[in-house]
């Protein structure tokens, strides 16, 4: 059984490639893909060879962890039903070219666990789960203080402000890029700029800039928060002084789990969390080498999603 993938196979180096795929267990699932998100952040870093050391790097590899699709397959001890739209966060199923994170393909093989139901009326925007849950994860951590301030209005910093929104918070976000700016609901749009307060509590960047770190430190009340929820390539530091007196604490929101995707998932089945208005760009997969370099090149692409049906 084979598959047609995205394959990274050295740094700026893409190319779609017919794939072996391992086959199927008992307790396995295959399901055919219909849509993939491209993820700016970390599917960037692999192209362009800035991932930091991660358990499993290595090229060639098979990017995406935002893949929807349908089962076609199910083991005998496979929890499924042939015929279910589900949620695949990527998966490990080509023999010698690695899955990091193994989704952006026309047909994958996972453990009938990791593919997760979801409602037929979210189509391709069940793409977004991830980031949803990764939003929701940052947020869901004990003690976690509903974002005063989140920087970055890309897709990951709107969802973290609808979830905070409906948290009953009001939260600012920062964005420089004026076309960005736009489609704010419920909350505002500033530039970083002409903002002058000094006293936001807790602060969430998902900007994935390293050197942002003292300026959002600058911004917070005593006692305030500044939580990292975005991925960085480069070393973060920062000046002591500044966090010392404001008791500065730092925060690293690590990758979701099970309990946040569910979590994502029910928000958005309920309409509670609105997925609406943020998947910019679909291109067919066979087109996935230009859909890359708009992903990573057009400031206006929020989210660029492959649409591999028909793609066997």
């Amino acid at each position: 059984m084979k598959t047609l993938a995205v394959v990274v196979e050295r740094p700026s180096e893409l190319v779609l490639s017919r794939l072996e795929l391992t086959p199927p267990g008992d307790a396995d699932v295959v399901v055919d893909v219909e849509w993939s998100g491209i993820s700016t952040g970390t599917e960037r870093l692999l192209f362009t060879g800035r991932m930091p050391p991660f358990p499993g790097m290595g090229y060639p590899l098979v990017p995406g962890y935002e893949s929807v699709g349908r089962i076609a397959a199910a083991g005998p001890l496979a929890e499924r039903r042939v015929g279910e739209r589900v949620f695949v966060p990527g998966a490990r199923c080509y023999g010698e070219v690695r899955g990091l994170f193994g989704g952006a393909a026309s047909r994958v093989v996972v453990p009938a666990a990791r593919a997760i139901p979801v409602d037929e009326a979210l189509g391709e925007r069940a793409v977004l789960l991830a980031l949803a849950a990764t939003a929701q994860h940052a947020l869901a951590a004990p003690g976690a203080g509903v974002p005063d301030l989140i920087v970055g209005h890309g897709v990951l910093g709107r969802l973290l402000a609808r979830l905070a929104v409906h948290a009953g918070g009001d939260p600012v976000v920062w964005e420089r890029n004026a076309e960005r700016a736009q489609g704010a609901r419920g909350y505002r749009v500033v530039d970083p700029v002409g903002d002058e307060r000094r006293d936001y509590r807790s602060i969430y960047d998902v900007s994935g800039d390293a050197a942002l770190l003292d300026a959002l430190i600058g911004r917070l009340a005593p006692g305030g928060e500044v939580v990292l929820a975005g991925f960085y390539s480069d070393p973060l530091s920062f000046a002591f002084p500044p966090a010392f007196m404001r008791e500065a604490r730092i925060r690293v929101a690590a990758e979701w789990r099970e309990p946040d995707l569910l979590a994502a998932k029910a928000l958005a089945e309920s309409g509670r969390l609105a997925l609406d208005g943020l998947i910019t760009h679909v291109d067919g997969a066979t087109q996935a080498a230009r859909a890359y370099r708009t992903a990573f090149g057009d400031p206006a692409c929020l989210k660029m999603v492959l649409d591999w049906r028909g793609c066997a």
